[in-house]
C-alpha cells in the first residue's frame, strides 16, 4: 500500500512533492557550502598567517646559555626546516665622509648575518643596488650619511676603538619591527619603532669586530636563534596559535630560563584567529538565513497544501484506514521528500563546489549535519501537517468554516513592534561605542562570538516581516486595495478587492514569504557589494592607485613620470613624495602631494581625516602652502592644537644635513594611500620640494584604463635601471594585504548566496502562489462555470500576485535596506576603512526583479490553465 501511494503522490500531486523536495534539497546544499566556506576561509588564514611570517621563533640566549644547548632544546620540541645563529650589537653611531662633509647619526644597531641567511628568510632582507653579501647599510641609514657603494662608514663601539668599513651594497629591511623587537621585554615597554640606523655584517666579520666590545660591555651584545618550523599546524587559527604557543614553552622550559622565544608564529595566527571568527560571523550572518528561509519556503509548500491532506486523510478514512495507516503514509512521503531533497542538494554541492571552493570539501562528518537539517525539515514539512490532518478529518472537521477569522496571537502581543524595539536597542548598543562583535584577548587561546550580535539583523528580519503582515492584513480587511487594482481589474475593483479580503490569512502568509525572500536577497547583495568596494578601497589605500612605481632616495621614479605617463593604457599620472622628518626624536613619514590632482589617480574617504571631508581636507592643504596633517598618534604624543606652529627637522639636498622646516598643523589624518598604519604627516609637495631643496618625487602614481597588469610590464621596463625600483598593481596589493580576512573567499560565497537568494525569491514567489492557485482552482472553475470571462478570471488571478507578489516584495525591499545598514555596522571589523555609504548593486537587483516577475507570470498561467479545465474534472479532483 505504501508504494501505491507514493507512486500514486508523483503521479497526481507532482508539484506539492517536487516542490517541498526542491525546499530540501536548497536547505541541504546551502548548508553544505556554508560550512565549506568556513572551512576554507579558516584554513586558507591559518595558511597565509603561517607564509606571512619572515621569522617563525627568534630566540634570545642569554648570557650563560650555549648556541649547542639552545640548538638542541629547539629541535627536541619541534621539527625545524631552518636554523641560523644572528648576533646583534649596540653601537653608539656611525660616521661618513662624503661629498666635503661629514655626517654623523645617533645609536644604532649592527647585525651579523650568517651564512645563507638571505636564501633561508628572504622577506628580512630586499637588496637594493650593491653586494647583498658584504658590509650591507639601510636605506635610511644610507640616506642620513649620503653614504653610497664604496663609500667608508666609521662603526663607533662600545669599550673599543671605531672601526671604519666600506659599504659593499645597500638594502631595505621590510620586516624591521619583527626584526628588531624586544625579545622578552615586558609588555608596554618594548620599542615603539626599530632604529633608524642598521648596519649588517657577514657573521665571521661581525665576531672578529665585536669580540672586544663584547668582553668590555656584554649587555650591548646579544645573539639570537632564527627559527623556521617544520610543524604541521592545525588548519584552524586558534588552534594553531594555541599549539604554536606550547611549543615556545616547551623550549624555554627545556632550556630553564636560559632563553626567551620571540614567538612572531604566534602573534601573527593570534591576529589570524580573530579575522576567523570575523570570517565565521559574516558567514553566519550572510548564510544561515538563506538556510532558514528554504526551510521556511519548503514549509510553505507543504503548508499550501494543508486542504488537500485533510480531503486526502477524510478519503483515506472513509476506505478503513486508521490513523496509524495515515501517519505511516505521511511518514513514507516524509522519508521520500528528504532522500530526494538530500540527493538533489548533495549532488547540488558536488557538482558546484569545485567550481566555487576548488581545493576544499566539506568531511561526512560534517555532511551529517545538513542531511539531518534535511530529514528534521522533512518531518516538519510533511509528518506534523498529516497529524494536524489526522486530528481534523471529521465530517465536522471538515465543513467550512464561515465568520471572522481570530486574530493572530503574535498581533496581539504585538510582538512584531518589541522586535522591532529590540533590533533597535541592539543596534544603538553597537552603535554607541566600545562594542566587539569578536573577543578574541591577546595572548589567551580562547576566543568568542558576541552572540548577542545577531539579535538585531534577526528581529529587523522578522519584526519587520510581522509588520508587513499586520499592515497588509489591515489593508485586506478594510478594502484599501481598490484603487491599487483598478488598473488590473476595472469595474471589478471593489469584488476582487473584498474576494481577496476573505483570504487575507493565506494571502499574508505568502507575502510574508516573499518578503522574508526579498529582505534576504536585497540585504545580501548590498552587504557583498559594499564589501567588494571597500575591498578596492583597501587595495588603494595600501597600494595608492592602479598602478604604483616606487623608486628610493637613490633611485626616485619621480624623473620617469613623463615616460610612465606616455606608457599604452596609462590615462593619468601623479608624483607623490614619500620622504622622513623628525618630529622631536620620533622619526615619520611625511609625504607630499599635489592636492589639486591627487584624487585624478587615487581615491580619498572622507573616514581617512578627522572632523573634516576628504575634499575639505585637499581645501586646507590648498588654502596654505605649509599646511599639515598630522596622524592622531602624533596629535595625542605632543598635546597639539588646529593652528599650531609644528617645525620639523627634513634632510636638506643643498647642504646635506637636516634642517628646520615650519609647517602649520590644519588637520588630523588617520589614514593615506601608501602610508603605514602608525605615525606619518601628509603636506603639499610644492613646498616639501622647496623648503629640502629637492624637487624630486620618489613614487609615481598611475592610473589605468587598459590591462593593468601590460602596464606593470612596461612600467617595469622603462624603470629597469632604477636601484631598488617596485611596481605594483592593485591586483597583487590586494591578494597580499595585511587583513587576514582577504582568505575569505566572499567572491564564491557571494555567487552561491546570490543564486540561492534568486532561486528563493523565484520559488517563493512562483511556486508558493502557483501552490495557492491550484488549491482554489475549484473557486476559479465554478466562477467560469457561471460566466465569468477569461479577463474577469485574470483580475482575480493578477489580485493575488499583486498582493503576494507586488506588496510583499515592496515591504521586504525595504527590510532589505534595513538589515544591510544593521549588518554593515555591526560588521564593521570586516571592513578597514570602514565604507561610508552602502552600495547598491543596480544590476543584480534587476535581474532578481526580472527572476520574480517570470515566476510570477509561469505560476499565472497554470493557474489560467488550470481554471480552463473541465468543470466536472475539477468536481471530482480530489
Amino acid at each position: 500500500m505504501t508504494s501505491l501511494w507514493l507512486r500514486g503522490l508523483m503521479a497526481r500531486r507532482p508539484l506539492r512533492l517536487w516542490g517541498s523536495a526542491l525546499g530540501v534539497g536548497l536547505t541541504v546544499a546551502f548548508l553544505a557550502f556554508l560550512l565549506s566556506f568556513i572551512a576554507a576561509g579558516t584554513a586558507n588564514m591559518t595558511r597565509r598567517a603561517v607564509a606571512s611570517v619572515p621569522v617563525d621563533w627568534q630566540v634570545l640566549l642569554g648570557q650563560n646559555t650555549g648556541r649547542a644547548q639552545a640548538e638542541a632544546a629547539i629541535r627536541a620540541a619541534s621539527p625545524v626546516r631552518t636554523l641560523a645563529a644572528v648576533g646583534y650589537a649596540d653601537v653608539p653611531g656611525f660616521t661618513a665622509h662624503t661629498g666635503g662633509t661629514v655626517q654623523t647619526t645617533g645609536a644604532g644597531k649592527v647585525l651579523g648575518l650568517p651564512p645563507g641567511y638571505r636564501a633561508a628568510f628572504p622577506a628580512e632582507l630586499r637588496p637594493l643596488i650593491g653586494s647583498p653579501d658584504g658590509v650591507v647599510l639601510s636605506q635610511q641609514t644610507a640616506a642620513n650619511l649620503h653614504a653610497a657603494v664604496g663609500d667608508t662608514v666609521t662603526i663607533g663601539r662600545y669599550g673599543a676603538a671605531p672601526v671604519g668599513l666600506r659599504v659593499a651594497g645597500i638594502a631595505d629591511l621590510p620586516q624591521a619591527d619583527s626584526l628588531f623587537q624586544a625579545v622578552g621585554a615586558p609588555k608596554g615597554l618594548a620599542p615603539q619603532a626599530p632604529p633608524d640606523n642598521v648596519l649588517l655584517l657577514p657573521r665571521a666579520r661581525w665576531d672578529a669586530l665585536f669580540a672586544p666590545q663584547k668582553a668590555a660591555r656584554p649587555d650591548t651584545v646579544r645573539e639570537q636563534l632564527h627559527v623556521r618550523l617544520g610543524t604541521a599546524l592545525p588548519s584552524n587559527p586558534g588552534r594553531a596559535f594555541a599549539q604554536a604557543g606550547t611549543l615556545a614553552n616547551n623550549v624555554e622550559a627545556r632550556l630553564s630560563g636560559g632563553a626567551v622565544v620571540g614567538n612572531n608564529l604566534a602573534a601573527k595566527l593570534d591576529g589570524a584567529r580573530e579575522d576567523a571568527l570575523y570570517a565565521q560571523a559574516l558567514f553566519l550572518f550572510l548564510g544561515l538565513p538563506g538556510a532558514l528561509l528554504a526551510g521556511a519556503l519548503t514549509l510553505s509548500v507543504a503548508g499550501a497544501s494543508a486542504g488537500q491532506r485533510r480531503t486526502e486523510a477524510a478519503l483515506l478514512r472513509v476506505r478503513g484506514a486508521g490513523d496509524r495507516t495515515i501517519l505511516r503514509l505521511g511518514a513514507a512521503e516524509a522519508l521520500l521528500v528528504a532522500g530526494v531533497g538530500t540527493v538533489l542538494g548533495l549532488l547540488a554541492y558536488a557538482l558546484l563546489s569545485p567550481l566555487v571552493t576548488p581545493g576544499t570539501a566539506v568531511g561526512l562528518p560534517l555532511l551529517a549535519l545538513p542531511v539531518l537539517a534535511g530529514l528534521i525539515l522533512s518531518l516538519l514539512a510533511v509528518l506534523l501537517p498529516t497529524l494536524g490532518a489526522v486530528r481534523s478529518s471529521t465530517v465536522a472537521a471538515q465543513r467550512q468554516v464561515v465568520g471572522r477569522a481570530g486574530t493572530p496571537l503574535w498581533q496581539r502581543l504585538s510582538l512584531d513592534l518589541l522586535l522591532l524595539v529590540l533590533a533597535g536597542v541592539m543596534f544603538w548598543r553597537s552603535a554607541a561605542g566600545g562594542y566587539q562583535l569578536v573577543l578574541a584577548p591577546e595572548g589567551v587561546p580562547q576566543a568568542s562570538i558576541q552572540i548577542e550580535a545577531f539579535v538585531a539583523p534577526l528581529a529587523l528580519w522578522l519584526g519587520g516581516t510581522l509588520l508587513a503582515m499586520r499592515l497588509l492584513g489591515l489593508l485586506l480587511r478594510r478594502g484599501a486595495l481598490t484603487r491599487l487594482l483598478r488598473p488590473l481589474a476595472g469595474t471589478l475593483a471593489g469584488t476582487v478587492a473584498a474576494a481577496l479580503g476573505r483570504q487575507r490569512s493565506l494571502l499574508t502568509r505568502g507575502a510574508a514569504l516573499v518578503a522574508l525572500a526579498t529582505a534576504f536577497a536585497v540585504s545580501t547583495s548590498i552587504f557583498n557589494a559594499t564589501y567588494n568596494d571597500q575591498a578596492r578601497v583597501d587595495a588603494v589605500l595600501t597600494n595608492g592607485a592602479d598602478v604604483t612605481v616606487t623608486g628610493t632616495a637613490n633611485g626616485p621614479a619621480g624623473p620617469r613620470l613623463a615616460a610612465l605617463g606616455a606608457l599604452p593604457g596609462v590615462a593619468g599620472t601623479q608624483p607623490l613624495i614619500h620622504r622622513f622628518a623628525y618630529v622631536g626624536a620620533d622619526l615619520q613619514d611625511i609625504y607630499g602631494i599635489d592636492a589639486a590632482h591627487f584624487t585624478q589617480v587615487s581615491r580619498l574617504s572622507n573616514t581617512y581625516f578627522g572632523g573634516t571631508t576628504a575634499q575639505g581636507a585637499l581645501a586646507k592643504l590648498r588654502a596654505r602652502p605649509d599646511a599639515l596633517f598630522v596622524s592622531q598618534e602624533t596629535v595625542n604624543d605632543y598635546q597639539l592644537s588646529l593652528g599650531d606652529r609644528l617645525n620639523l627637522r627634513l634632510l636638506n639636498a643643498r647642504t646635506h644635513g637636516y634642517g628646520t622646516v615650519p609647517f602649520t598643523f590644519v588637520g588630523v589624518v588617520r589614514e593615506f594611500p601608501t602610508a603605514p598604519k602608525d605615525s606619518f604627516l601628509v603636506a603639499n609637495a610644492s613646498y616639501l620640494a622647496k623648503a629640502t631643496g629637492n624637487p624630486v618625487a620618489e613614487v609615481a602614481l598611475l592610473k589605468v584604463s587598459g590591462s593593468p597588469q601590460a602596464v606593470v610590464d612596461a612600467a617595469r621596463q622603462a624603470t629597469r635601471d632604477l636601484p631598488g625600483v617596485t611596481v605594483t598593481d592593485l591586483a597583487t596589493v590586494r591578494s597580499r594585504i595585511a587583513s587576514g580576512l582577504t582568505a575569505v573567499n566572499l567572491a564564491g560565497l557571494s555567487r552561491i548566496e546570490l543564486a540561492f537568494a534568486a532561486l528563493l525569491l523565484a520559488g517563493a514567489t512562483g511556486l508558493v502562489l502557483a501552490l495557492g492557485l491550484a488549491e482554489r482552482r475549484r473557486t476559479f472553475t465554478v466562477l467560469g462555470a457561471l460566466g465569468a470571462t477569461q479577463k474577469q478570471l485574470g483580475a482575480f488571478l493578477s489580485g493575488e500576485a499583486l498582493v503576494v507578489v507586488g506588496l510583499g516584495g515592496v515591504f521586504g525591499g525595504v527590510i532589505g535596506l534595513g538589515v544591510a545598514q544593521t549588518l554593515i555596522k555591526l560588521l564593521q571589523g570586516v571592513f578597514d576603512p570602514p565604507p561610508e555609504v552602502m552600495v547598491l548593486p543596480w544590476p543584480y537587483l534587476v535581474g532578481l526583479l526580472a527572476a520574480a516577475a517570470l515566476s510570477t507570470l509561469a505560476a499565472l498561467r497554470l493557474a489560467r490553465a488550470a481554471s480552463n479545465r473541465r468543470v466536472t474534472e475539477v468536481l471530482r479532483a480530489g
